[in-house]
């Protein structure tokens, strides 16, 4: 059985697919790569079929990341039944996915799975800044990604 994985922020071409690349790469890193679907979505429409922001991509390359694939999608309040956890990047966005669940399904911060972070803390998005802005949300989705891979290994064990 598959172990499914939703990573979500505003417009799906910075925070999200971000993290969904590096949390993809963490999974494999622990031998969970195929036992574990990850993508992502944002909770709005305006970058639907973008790719990621360049900056983004650039930052990510430089940690030996790629995101060039990435397109963005649109997160549908159908598509809770595909995965086992949503993970929004802030709570505007948890808040939205929450409002949109038609059940429970688990739909938690992100950076909750990270030991080191203060309860409620969020990814900052970085699409007004300039390129610390997109290191620093590499850093907290790199903290992050190892304990959400832990949760799946212990899920799926």
């Amino acid at each position: 059985m598959t172990y499914r994985v939703c990573l979500v922020c505003m417009g799906n071409i910075c925070r999200s697919p971000m993290a969904e690349v590096v949390l993809r790469q963490t999974l494999n890193g622990r031998g969970l790569g195929d036992r574990v679907t990850v993508e992502s979505a944002g909770t709005g429409e305006w970058h639907v079929g973008d790719p990621m922001d360049e900056r983004a991509l650039d930052i990510l390359a430089r940690h030996g990341y790629d995101g060039s694939v990435h397109r963005a999608r649109q997160f549908a309040g159908d598509w809770f039944a595909r995965y086992d956890l949503v993970l929004a990047m802030d709570r505007d966005n948890l808040s939205t996915l929450r409002r949109m669940a038609p059940y429970e399904v688990e739909v938690r911060l992100f950076r909750s799975f990270d030991p080191a972070a203060p309860e409620g803390a969020e990814v900052p998005d970085p699409y007004y800044g300039g390129p610390e802005g997109f290191e620093e949300v590499l850093a907290l989705v790199k903290a992050a990604s190892e304990g959400v891979a832990k949760h799946i290994a212990d899920e799926t064990d």
